[in-house]
């Protein structure tokens, strides 16, 4: 006879191997496979430990049966009566995704529908989530570029990277290629693009503007065989169709700019 927890199945080839889950409050979880008995069964007797009230997020052992956000959501389901798949673990007023036993998110929220059916994952420093077959940045859903830099674009208001509660982020530069500048008294925007280097493309009184000039500056690459691979032209919502096409009317990008893109000479004069 088995243990409590295990039962055994087979493999494609034929071979066995043990499954073990357990059943709380109404609810059967699966706690994953192992190659023998003993195994399957030490899954269960942790996740037993866990749901009696036995074990916290702090006793995670090195050695444990168990998968770290499987500890998460049992433990949550265990204080919270909500099973999720994900390590996320419910707070009065927020949550927390764990990424692992040192990296702890703090999310609104706001954001539980969505972080309780799509699983975080990162990349050096990057954090994104699989949506449709797509790589979703986490940090897009605040409205922040993937090339947008933390301190000059946006910034965490009590310095804490991981908090990712929408009181905690300030959005400076909403738009690619965009940087807000002080000159002064006067708060000024200026309009940059990378091409081998960083082309200026003028300093406007308005983000939109800026962000029009950007724009333009794609359109004309792209119209010269020189598309900026991954790089969208940015989304003016606060300008109505016909303002846009007026702004993209009237602003004029540097001639240097235009020459160097188009491959003739310049004869203006004129710096960047």
């Amino acid at each position: 006879m088995l243990c409590r927890g295990v039962f055994q199945t087979t493999k494609a080839d034929g071979s066995p191997y043990y499954r073990a889950s357990i059943t709380f409050q109404g609810k059967h979880i699966s706690l994953g496979s192992r190659p023998n008995e003993k195994k399957a069964h030490a899954l269960y007797l942790e996740a037993l430990a866990i749901v009696r009230g036995e074990k916290r997020l702090e006793d995670y052992p090195h050695n444990a049966a168990l998968p770290f956000d499987k500890w998460v959501s049992l433990i949550n389901f265990r204080d919270n009566q909500v099973y999720f798949r994900n390590p996320i673990y419910l707070h009065k007023s927020y949550f927390s995704y764990y990424l692992d036993q040192e990296t702890e998110l703090k999310f609104d929220k706001d954001d539980l529908f969505f972080y309780s059916e799509h699983r975080i994952q990162r990349r050096g420093k990057r954090l994104f989530c699989e949506n449709y077959g797509a790589q979703v940045s986490v940090m897009a859903r605040y409205g922040i570029h993937p090339f947008s830099v933390a301190g000059r674009d946006y910034q965490f208001m009590n310095g804490d990277s991981s908090d990712l509660r929408y009181s905690n982020i300030k959005v400076i530069n909403r738009y690619m290629g965009v940087e807000k500048i002080q000159d002064g008294f006067q708060t000024l925007y200026r309009a940059t693009i990378h091409i081998n280097g960083n082309w200026n493309l003028g300093l406007f009184d308005s983000e939109a503007k800026a962000a029009v000039a950007f724009n333009k500056a794609l359109d004309h690459l792209s119209h010269n065989g020189r598309e900026k691979t991954g790089i969208h032209s940015n989304y003016i919502d606060d300008l109505t169709a016909k303002e846009y096409a007026d702004l993209y009317t009237a602003i004029r990008l540097p001639d240097r700019f235009l020459s160097h893109i188009s491959g003739e000479p310049n004869y203006s004069g004129l710096g960047q």
